[in-house]
């Protein structure tokens, strides 16, 4: 990615310091973006039909952060336009990752290029017969392994192909395009259906841990320790994406002049093409390789969009979901050079994989 930014209210030095370090130890540079409290945004700013006092001022400030210029500086799609990026990476300040986030990033590279990078054999297909338009084709196609993957033609633009709008690697939930789901079947009608597996996956948990194969239908489809790299339907919550410049100008033209929903709302629109955004090319990997990290402390503190007085009490222990070997959780071994690291999901099951 050209950069990643992360997105930071100047007042929360602690989320700062701590992401700080969390990325220096992933040998991984920021940009800061300075957010913006909801109270400090102008009523005129705001579009018609947005109602103050049911988005809350949190929700407010977040999507300012996003698609409108400030006073001072453009943000985050804008400077992505601004800087003409290829594509930049979009954290918010309170996440956290795998040690082995390296190695993840670039089997999700392997994947999503296998997903819509034309076939070397025939350039003039895909391995993925529903891409790059799934009208008319109902079915989905047989799974892509991680180790058995097609050969395609080398990417011009990024590592994780050309022709992508949006990675949704930090997510809280997201669907296959499954034309299954009665009630879903118009919004998947279009979206590619193509999947890579990563079997036995060290760094994903025992399903017991997670549930991102509950609502599909097919529970023991994927044994133990499976990730899958896929176009995303569904998605909920937008703790870590990437975005290509092509994506940030169709996001942040359509998002500034229709604005209606919450970020990863749009963002769920945007990749399943529903009105009034411009379809875009979004692939995601379940489960996820970012999520939100809760510190020890007060619950409280965790957030400044959801109300604080709807988590009263501290935390004992400090956890980040669906993170086996949690950068933050490990900083001190980190620090020393010790490569024990501390595992939050430890294999517990008689069925787990034997990793190879």
């Amino acid at each position: 990615f050209g950069k990643v930014f992360v997105i930071n209210l100047p007042s929360r030095t602690d989320h700062h310091d701590a992401m700080l370090l969390t990325a220096a130890l992933s040998d991984i540079q920021l940009d800061w973006i300075d957010g913006v409290r909801g109270e400090a945004v102008s009523d005129k700013v705001l579009f018609a039909g947005v109602n103050r006092t049911k988005l809350g001022n949190g929700n407010i400030g977040s999507w300012r952060w996003m698609f409108v210029e400030n006073l001072t500086r453009f943000f985050f799609l804008s400077r992505v336009v601004q800087q003409n990026l290829s594509s930049a990476l979009i954290f918010e300040d309170d996440i956290d990752w795998d040690v082995r986030i390296k190695s993840q990033m670039r089997n999700v590279a392997m994947s999503t290029r296998a997903l819509i990078q034309p076939l070397s054999s025939n350039p003039s297909r895909y391995a993925d017969r529903t891409y790059p338009n799934a009208i008319g084709d109902r079915t989905v196609p047989p799974d892509m392994y991680i180790d058995k993957l097609p050969s395609t033609i080398p990417p011009n633009t990024s590592p994780y192909g050309d022709g992508w709008d949006i990675l949704w690697l930090g997510h809280r939930g997201a669907h296959f395009p499954n034309m299954g789901h009665q009630q879903e079947r118009a919004e998947a009608s279009r979206i590619p259906k193509g999947r890579v597996v990563h079997l036995n996956d060290p760094t994903v948990p025992e399903d017991q841990y997670h549930d991102f194969w509950k609502d599909e239908g097919v529970p023991s489809k994927y044994p133990q320790h499976t990730r899958t790299v896929h176009h995303i339907m569904g998605g909920i919550c937008s703790f870590a994406y990437a975005v290509s410049q092509a994506g940030a100008r169709s996001l942040l033209h359509d998002a500034s002049t229709t604005f209606k929903d919450p970020f990863d709302a749009i963002l769920m629109k945007a990749c399943s093409g529903l009105k009034p955004y411009k379809y875009l090319n979004c692939l995601t990997v379940r489960p996820p390789l970012f999520s939100h990290h809760r510190p020890a402390g007060r619950r409280d503190a965790d957030s400044e969009i959801t109300m604080s007085e709807n988590r009263p009490g501290t935390r004992k222990k400090g956890m980040t979901h669906w993170v086996r070997w949690s950068v933050r959780l490990n900083i001190e071994k980190l620090l020393r050079g010790r490569t024990d690291f501390d595992d939050q999901y430890p294999d517990v099951s008689t069925e787990s994989a034997t990793y190879s």
